[in-house]
């Protein structure tokens, strides 16, 4: 049995990527996208026709209308859930992203979709969040993604969200430049490190809401958290992983033995950390990231 094949028994595996053919190949339970895959996959030219029937559109609902129609397109191969996200600009106006949040469901259940198929991708920025806690109380499932703190992830928890997505990778390059390192160890990792902090923490504190590392940069990161709730990883590294025939071990685990939840968190306390935290400047590069992703998708519709 490979490698995959023996993390896939401890792990739910996620295909990080809106690379259709990849995703059929790879078989996995549920995807996840973001503008830059998006981006990535609309600008390769494969589905010009699609893009060509948007011409009555304004740009914005043009994005939106191939985000979702991707979305039931990777579905159709997938028997789990698509995570669709909110534009990044949306990031910091809470009623702004539940109004766009709906909006998606909205356009899922036209074509047929489910909304228990959907995880609506949000940044875990506090209006991000307190978005995420509305939606959830309708039944909408949430993926709070660009969580790169503790207080990030226990607001999250707070709120009731479905699942987060820490990051593991850029955490990692974060530390390599901060310490001025080539490589770091796999035990001094962070962005390794984080992830297993947040899932003991959720887990002896008895929260739902369920870890999904993200971002990975090795094989060795994700075998890491073998054993965590669910890891999304890229074509590239899913194929080195089925390439493999390395024993996997778990490394995340927990008793049920609980302790009581510390206090919900509040407004100012979460700004007054996260504002000071030397990875808020990954948070909010992230946001930028996704939004210039989504600029360069904009660009290739008005040359359309």
């Amino acid at each position: 049995m490979n490698t995959l094949s023996q993390l896939a028994k401890m792990t739910t595996l996620v295909a990080d990527t809106g690379d259709l053919s990849a995703i059929i190949r790879l078989k996995p339970i549920d995807a996840t996208t973001n503008p830059s895959l998006i981006t990535s996959a609309f600008i390769s030219g494969e589905y010009d026709d699609i893009i060509c029937s948007t011409k009555h559109l304004t740009t914005d609902e043009a994005i939106d209308y191939l985000t979702v129609w991707l979305g039931k397109l990777i579905l159709e191969h997938i028997t789990g859930r698509v995570s669709t996200e909110v534009d990044a600009k949306l990031s910091f106006d809470t009623q702004k992203t539940v109004t766009k949040a709906l909006q998606f469901i909205d356009a899922y259940e036209k074509l047929g979709v489910k909304k228990e198929r959907i995880l609506i991708k949000i940044a875990a920025t506090w209006q991000g969040i307190e978005a995420a806690k509305i939606l959830e109380q309708q039944g909408i499932h949430c993926n709070l993604t660009l969580l790169f703190t503790q207080i990030q992830a226990q607001a999250c928890a707070d709120a009731g969200v479905t699942l987060i997505s820490p990051f593991v990778g850029r955490i990692t390059d974060w530390q390599k430049q901060h310490e001025n390192k080539e490589t770091i160890d796999i035990h001094d990792d962070l962005g390794v490190l984080s992830v297993k902090n947040i899932y003991h923490f959720y887990k002896k504190h008895g929260y739902t809401t369920e870890v999904m590392g993200a971002s990975f940069r090795s094989c060795e990161q994700i075998l890491a958290l073998a054993g965590c709730d669910l890891l999304t990883i890229s074509p590239t590294l899913l194929d080195e992983l089925s390439n493999m025939d390395k024993p996997v071990i778990r490394m995340l685990s927990f008793d049920k033995k609980l302790e009581n939840k510390p206090s919900v968190i509040d407004f100012d306390t979460f700004n007054q950390t996260q504002n000071h935290h030397p990875l808020n400047q990954l948070l909010l590069k992230g946001i930028d990231g996704f939004v210039q992703a989504r600029d360069v998708l904009a660009e290739k519709l008005t040359q359309q």
